[in-house]
């Protein structure tokens, strides 16, 4: 019996901690102390991490200086597929635990995970015009980000397509999980298919197949560009919260002055 409470209970701790920044004047306070630490270091390492790769570090045997589109390249890919990710464990808390926190990070995690990917498509053509002879190809890689591109917009147009946001909320978050299928086809594209891409280079299982001198400053702009996109991110989540606020606090007052003396 203590044995079978003690496990139910479990669970039921998990949501009651989730839902504690539900609060919108906890989670509030909570951001308000983390926004300026988490700007200013996004910014500097975003701009330590450009002015290594585009300026300092060398350039490719092969590719020569177009290598450095890879310094915003990569990161964006990365961030296109782990902001999807992150999109679906929101979905999962909303559709579950029915976090309304969750259903406002999602909405404003998209319209972001949408440039990113929009900026991971841009920055790829430049690269593949020089290395492959063409501005697009309709191989595994490219067409399985251009629908992780499409998804993205989805959700953003579908959470926004309701008079009821939790309507909105739940058809979004049921596309979203529908969608995280594609992630892994994303990632796994150059290795089941014969594409023009190449393989995977730094997250090889027996080493990274790049010199230290260019995996370095990759690391280094992969770390800022997703400080950044943190930043931005919860910076919209800030404003949703606020704005919500402001609509309830207007939507009382307009209550109270139309309830009869």
């Amino acid at each position: 019996m203590t044995a079978g409470t003690g496990a139910t209970d479990a669970p039921r701790t998990g949501a009651r901690s989730l839902h504690r920044f539900a609060n919108p004047g906890r989670f509030l306070r909570a951001t308000g102390r983390l926004m300026p630490v988490l700007w200013a270091s996004a910014l500097v390492v975003v701009g330590a991490g450009l002015a290594w790769g585009l300026l300092f570090s060398p350039p490719d045997w092969q590719q020569g200086e177009t290598v450095r589109i890879m310094y915003v390249h990569v990161p964006m890919a990365w961030l296109a597929m782990g902001g999807y990710t992150g999109l679906a464990v929101l979905s999962v808390m909303s559709l579950i635990w029915r976090h309304p926190l969750a259903d406002l990070t999602a909405r404003e995690l998209s319209p972001v995970g949408a440039a990113a990917t929009a900026l991971c498509l841009a920055t790829g053509s430049l690269w593949g015009k020089p290395m492959w002879g063409t501005w697009w190809v309709w191989d595994a890689r490219l067409t399985s980000v251009l629908v992780l591109f499409f998804l993205w917009l989805g959700h953003a147009a579908l959470v926004r397509a309701f008079d009821d946001p939790d309507r909105g909320a739940k058809a979004g978050a049921i596309l979203a999980l529908v969608g995280i299928v594609n992630v892994p086809i994303v990632k796994f594209s150059v290795d089941w298919w014969n594409t023009l891409h190449q393989p995977a280079s730094v997250t090889r299982l027996d080493s990274p197949g790049m010199h230290v001198d260019i995996l370095y400053p990759l690391l280094t702009c992969a770390t800022g560009f997703s400080l950044l996109f943190g930043a931005v991110v919860l910076a919209r989540t800030r404003a949703a919260v606020m704005e919500r606020r402001v609509r309830a606090l207007q939507l009382a007052r307009a209550r109270r002055e139309d309830a009869p003396a």
